[in-house]
């Protein structure tokens, strides 16, 4: 008879916390959109030394983020250049380490709520 008690009892808890516990609605408001990854191919194509990835890509397709990164490179003048403004499309480029003969950098590429980010590798 214990052990029925003890079953009941154990029931009627578990029925009381499934019961207290709040309903999960959907939540409202706005959608998060996925950031995909888009291959590099080719990663000395890109008129820099090695592009090492495309990512954090939202509101465009994979070969137009591409381009972008190629017109990227393609206005920067030289190893040590920036490129802030591609027409309608503003970067920003964070340097990150650097050697006597080389330096990383990522940079991030805007047009309203498009973005393409990318890191390369240049070597001076």
């Amino acid at each position: 008879m214990a052990r029925f008690s003890r079953f009941v009892f154990l029931l009627a808890a578990v029925s009381l916390l499934a019961a207290a516990a709040p309903a999960v609605a959907p939540a409202a408001g706005p959608t998060a959109t996925a950031s995909k990854t888009c291959s590099v191919g080719d990663s000395q194509s890109y008129g820099t030394t090695y592009v090492l990835w495309i990512r954090k890509v939202r509101g465009v397709g994979c070969r137009k983020a591409r381009a972008r990164v190629r017109a990227f490179h393609d206005c920067r003048p030289g190893t040590s250049g920036r490129c802030p403004d591609l027409g309608a499309w503003n970067c920003s480029e964070n340097r990150g380490p650097s050697t006597s003969y080389t330096y990383y950098s990522t940079v991030k590429c805007t047009k309203g709520n498009k973005r393409v980010k990318h890191r390369y590798q240049q070597n001076t």
